[in-house]
């Protein structure tokens, strides 16, 4: 309709409703497949032929191809891109941007795989290099751990461009069963309307900033302004709203389940709507008339008045007074400075310093090109991840002897389980951007590299048969983040990876 609009204005409304609708080009989807050879002739009139083939086609009574010289399901001079010939067990990173269609990426690493002759989307195979081409090392059956909110269904606001959400939950992602995630937008001034939830509800403002506001059980109010970087925090049950400020805002919410749904939040509007006027005009002491005018719809997300500059206009109290300090639902994260290390920097947020989400840890990091964020493990929490902004890939380990790598743009959830073994890698030719999320009262991990430092040589030497030197070189106090070489393929050319 805005298109319309814009040509409405142009006095070219004729010219949009006669366009023809836009195709998406998928470049080798195309030519024969499957018995079929697009395009078929154009045909009009009388429906004509059978739905249903003649008996003479069965197997044994048909014709047969020819051995040699029919059908070609070969793929002339197939594309391979850097380090994609190297021993497959190094489990290179492959650039599949650089391939070229028609004849690349191609799903092959060392003497593994065979070419693709489609049908096929060359933009899932770049986006999924380590899926399409996995490394050898990857192994048996682990859970899918990897969901792009690009995939999950927007739900509108009831306001004009007022805002959205999408959601990841087990839905869309079955292993995640201890967290779930929205992604929301409000527009300037638009409110998420007055709500609770049976989950705790933790967040990380990503654009804009925004005004929220609380009450507690003994009546305790609560109102602040975060911004891009600051987190809050809302116990399940608490009431409270969410209003973008003049620049609007979007924000990631992480519940404590993983069935949490966005459309099964308990509002303000549905309760007035589903609770008889009678009750509420005894429950209110007021006339029934007070309520002529309540909506008759929920608002979820719709536009709103602006919200003073100065917050304390609305900074009501009851005799329990106002939430602050330790007892209050925010924290202004982005005022933290990060640990900066080489390779990259980290600052972790838990309840030793945020103690009301007395069961979220989290830690936000940022990779330097061919970095990594070291070979690690939570001992008793779930990991669930958000990508903010570059690429990364994971590879799982879990118990006994399986594995799996996913690749992570900006946007994407990953999961993964309790006590799995990753690392987190930067991919990319930029910084990449990570939010860790645990269940947990402090932000803790066992470091793999640490693990062999400190474990008696003789045990290590016995069961990995790893040399002195290397361990030797490796550091005994935890690193948290690997510095390493941005060519990804480097030791395919006789270079190194660190």
């Amino acid at each position: 309709m805005k298109y319309s609009r814009s040509l409405a204005s142009a006095g070219l409304v004729h010219l949009a409703l006669g366009l023809p609708a836009p195709q998406m080009q998928y470049e080798d989807n195309m030519g024969a497949v499957g018995g079929v050879d697009p395009p078929i002739p154009t045909y009009t009139g009388a429906p004509v032929g059978n739905l249903r083939g003649p008996t003479n086609l069965q197997g044994g009574l048909a014709s047969r191809p020819p051995v040699s010289g029919g059908a070609s399901a070969v793929v002339p001079d197939p594309e391979l891109v850097g380090g994609q010939e190297a021993d497959a067990d190094l489990g290179l990173y492959l650039d599949f941007n650089s391939a070229h269609y028609p004849n690349g990426p191609q799903p092959i690493r060392g003497d593994y795989g065979a070419t693709d002759p489609g049908p096929r989307t060359y933009e899932y195979e770049k986006l999924n290099p380590d899926t399409y081409a996995p490394p050898s090392t990857d192994s048996g059956t682990v859970p899918q751990a990897m969901w792009p909110l690009g995939l999950s269904h927007n739900l509108y606001g009831s306001g004009k461009e007022s805002g959205w959400a999408r959601q990841q939950n087990q839905d869309v992602l079955p292993v995640a069963t201890a967290m779930a995630g929205v992604d929301m937008r409000l527009a300037p001034n638009a409110y998420r309307e007055l709500h609770w939830h049976t989950s705790d509800e933790w967040a990380l403002v990503l654009k804009g900033s925004v005004r929220v506001a609380a009450l507690d059980t003994d009546g305790a109010t609560f109102v602040d302004d975060v911004t891009e970087g600051d987190v809050w925090f809302f116990p399940q049950g608490v009431p409270h709203s969410l209003q973008a400020l003049h620049e609007g805002a979007e924000f990631l919410l992480i519940f404590d389940s993983g069935t949490f749904s966005e459309q099964e939040t308990f509002l303000a509007t549905e309760m007035m709507m589903r609770t008889p006027i009678s009750v509420w005009a005894k429950d209110l002491q007021t006339d029934v008339s007070s309520f002529d005018y309540i909506p008759d719809a929920e608002k979820y997300i719709f536009n709103g008045t602006p919200a003073p500059a100065n917050i304390s206009e609305q900074n009501i109290t009851s005799s329990a007074g106002a939430l602050w300090g330790p007892s209050g639902y925010t924290y202004h994260w982005s005022q933290q400075e990060f640990h900066n290390t080489t390779g990259g920097s980290v600052k972790i947020l838990d309840p030793l310093t945020f103690p009301v989400a007395n069961m979220f840890s989290a830690a936000l990091v940022v990779l330097e090109p061919g970095a990594m964020r070291e070979v690690h493990w939570h001992t008793t929490s779930d990991e669930w991840s958000y990508f903010l902004e570059g690429s990364a890939r994971i590879t799982v380990y879990q118990a006994p002897a399986a594995s799996a790598t996913y690749d992570f743009t900006a946007g994407d959830v990953g999961y993964i389980q309790k006590s799995n073994g990753h690392y987190i890698e930067n991919t990319g030719t930029d910084d990449v951007i990570f939010l860790e999320v645990l269940q947990a009262p402090q932000f803790t991990d066992i470091s793999a590299a640490q693990w062999l430092a400190l474990t008696p040589r003789q045990i290590i030497k016995d069961t990995l048969n790893l040399t002195d030197a290397v361990l030797d070189a490796i550091p005994k106090e935890k690193t948290i983040i690997k510095p390493g070489n941005p060519n990804m393929t480097a030791i395919a050319g006789g270079g190194q990876n660190y």
